[in-house]
């Protein structure tokens, strides 16, 4: 007995220390530990609850998956009705709206609280002793589907709760994918032949009303809490900005945009804002919730049939539109892809004309039987590229006429061909020089080396001119070079150079996903680089210890295989190195224990004077530092030398600590 006692506390303190990391992790984005850390804790809970399985509770996070999949799914009532939410499309509605609370309330000083509204699924979930005992769809607002087991497995949803809470009580929240977690999803969804989602709300919903948990498992799900819905005495929150507040503290996920106006004035300016700048956001919002702060004016405001009074959804222009489909033309992608895309005659969604959208694939087209001529849905994801969604079929006059992918490269006019089991046609032409641009376009993306200035036109011109011939090249770039080139300004030229220096400092990971080996996207670039620790040992990697790691099949192996032992890019690795850049820089090293600056997150940005960028992140690894190529929350200082780029705007935006070469110095007791 006294040692199942020891177990016992040893596995409530894994448990507590598990769920500490979830929330920093999926609520607070500000994660404390490494995935191998979080993991290790992981497995020796699950290995302790093996051993002792009377220990294993309902709210383990070992037991987020598991659950058999169901038949069907019950239904669960409302206990206070989950209702709709009335629409305004414009600031004279919005206004028409506040004039009828003003008119009911008599209150001209009335507060609202303003929130984001997702484009998701709305969800109640029902605590009982702290723990999740059941989750439910909106349904009809009345009844809606038990899901219970399916929200197990969002990490952003607490198992369990602590603190000043009621026995029993209920939250509503927003359950949505992520714009970057739907295009993975559809990416996958291609090369399984299975039907795309059309938005990141099915792709939810969908995910959702899976009978098997372990399928909605492995789709990256999020939530945001929105509201409270049934629960507690008198001794709660009094207004809807507090209650957010309070939940927050429980470790509820809520949205960090939310804001509290004192006016409708504010209101519109919020509204206004996010209609404008909406495309920033990680994540689809198709409006504004718009909600009276005050309890007790909610309840004196009411309901009408099944819209509250008291709230009102904002909505932002329409993402979809209707035109005509003039063409389908072929791009060609950096892995010799072809892929086709329509020419639209132009159409304006949600404010941005749009004249061209992607068709994804031949199968795509096939299956959605679109066709040149047709009037075509188009929809505007986002971040994402606008996509066609389907033809509409009444609007066909019979000369329509089904398209057929070419057999050859429409750039270099090589053949194209289809393996089976891939998606994709590909030119079988390495040196195809539309390949060779994407190729430098996806090396100075954002996700890759992050060289502000290197696009699809400037990436076109380095090509044809040939002042770069592999992405290697473009470390011997100089600005009199640049300047070579048609309409390049001075000061253009200078910034893309600055751009690149400061690029050799970018993270081993971010390295990796520039080379674009194929099948390795960011998520895999991560793996590789935490794994292995270098660009060398990646490279020589065999087949065994790449398949060794768990998140890596036998697929990604052998293409990372092939990848470095193609001379070419064994030739553009040396290259790299020789240039300066640091595929091993930005690693936290464990010798740096009680050094002066262990702990400290350290970005360059600009040109020193006194030392070289290499010798800067020497001295700071050294004395316990580490170095990032990026700006991010757990950046401690920016290092600002001359010419400083967009870091020094993105540190400011966050409150990271500014030093100049003078004071860095001093940190490392060197003088200037």
């Amino acid at each position: 007995m006294d040692d199942l006692g020891v177990v016992r506390r040893e596995v409530e303190e894994l448990r507590k220390r598990i769920n500490y990391h979830n929330r920093c992790y999926y609520v607070f984005d500000n994660p404390e530990v490494s995935d191998a850390e979080y993991d290790e804790l992981m497995r020796q809970l699950q290995q302790l609850e093996g051993l002792y399985p009377e220990l294993i509770v309902s709210d383990s996070p070992t037991q987020r998956v598991g659950a058999a999949p169901l038949e069907s799914f019950g239904v669960l009532d409302h206990r206070v009705p989950l209702l709709s939410l009335g629409n305004v499309f414009s600031d004279e509605e919005l206004l028409a709206w506040h004039r009828r609370v003003r008119k009911l309330t008599d209150n001209n000083q009335c507060q609202f609280v303003c929130e984001l509204k997702m484009d998701g699924l709305a969800v109640a979930l029902t605590y009982v002793d702290g723990k999740l005992v059941s989750g439910a769809t909106r349904g009809d607002g009345f009844r809606g589907e038990n899901i219970t087991q399916n929200l197990r497995t969002i990490r952003s949803i607490p198992l369990s709760v602590s603190g000043n809470i009621p026995t029993r009580f209920e939250v509503r929240g927003e359950v949505y994918l992520s714009k970057s977690s739907f295009k993975k999803l559809n990416d996958e969804r291609v090369k399984e032949g299975l039907p795309l989602f059309a938005n990141p709300r099915n792709a939810a919903a969908g995910s959702l009303r899976q009978l098997d948990p372990q399928v909605t498992a492995r789709r990256p799900l999020d939530i945001f809490i929105y509201g409270w819905g049934d629960g507690g005495g008198e001794d709660m929150p009094k207004t809807h900005w507090e209650m957010m507040s309070y939940l927050k503290s429980l470790g509820f996920k809520i949205n960090s945009h939310n804001s509290l106006c004192a006016s409708i004035e504010e209101v519109m300016d919020f509204c206004g804002k996010w209609r404008d700048n909406r495309e920033s956001l990680p994540y689809e919002a198709d409006g504004v919730v718009v909600k009276v702060n005050s309890f007790e004016l909610q309840k004196k405001l009411g309901n009408l049939a099944r819209e509250p009074r008291w709230a009102i959804a904002y909505k932002f222009p329409a993402a979809q539109g209707t035109t005509r489909l003039k063409k389908i033309e072929i791009g060609v992608g950096r892995t010799g892809t072809l892929n086709p895309y329509a020419v639209l005659e132009p159409v304006s969604i949600g404010g941005v004309t749009i004249e061209r959208a992607t068709l994804h694939n031949e199968d795509n087209i096939k299956r959605k039987d679109i066709r040149e001529g047709d009037m075509v849905i188009v929809q505007r994801a986002g971040e994402v590229i606008p996509q066609v969604v389907g033809p509409v079929i009444g609007c066909r006059s019979g000369e329509e006429k089904p398209y057929v992918m070419p057999s050859h490269c429409p750039a270099c006019g090589a053949e194209a061909i289809r393996i089976e089991g891939e998606a994709m046609r590909r030119c079988t032409n390495a040196a195809c020089p539309e390949q060779a641009c994407r190729r430098l376009e996806h090396f100075a993306s954002r996700g890759g080396m992050d060289i502000e200035g290197i696009g699809e036109e400037l990436s076109a011109n380095l090509i044809s001119s040939g002042l770069v011939e592999d992405v290697s090249d473009v470390y011997s770039l100089t600005k009199e070079k640049l300047m070579s080139l048609d309409r390049m300004a001075d000061k253009s030229a200078s910034k893309i150079i600055q751009a690149i220096e400061d690029s050799k400092d970018r993270p081993l990971a971010c390295l990796i996903f520039a080379l674009g080996i194929f099948h390795v996207g960011e998520e895999v670039a991560k793996v590789l680089a935490d794994h292995f620790g270098s660009i060398d040992k990646v490279s020589s990697a065999s087949r065994e210890e790449l398949t060794a790691i768990p998140a890596i099949g036998t697929k990604i192996a052998d293409s990372i295989i092939t990848f470095f032992n193609q001379k070419n890019h064994q030739e553009i690795i040396r290259k790299l190195k020789e240039a300066g850049v640091m595929p091993e820089g930005g690693r936290r090293i464990s010798a740096g224990m009680g050094l002066p600056l262990q702990g400290r997150e350290f970005v360059l940005t600009g040109k020193l004077e006194s030392l070289t960028r290499r010798e800067a992140k020497e001295r700071i690894m050294g004395q316990g530092g580490s170095v990032s190529g990026d700006v991010t929350k757990s950046t401690t200082d920016l290092v600002v030398g001359a010419n400083p780029g967009s870091k020094l705007e993105r540190a400011r935006q966050i409150g990271v600590r500014q030093l100049s070469e003078e004071k860095f110095l001093q940190l490392l007791g060197e003088k200037l």
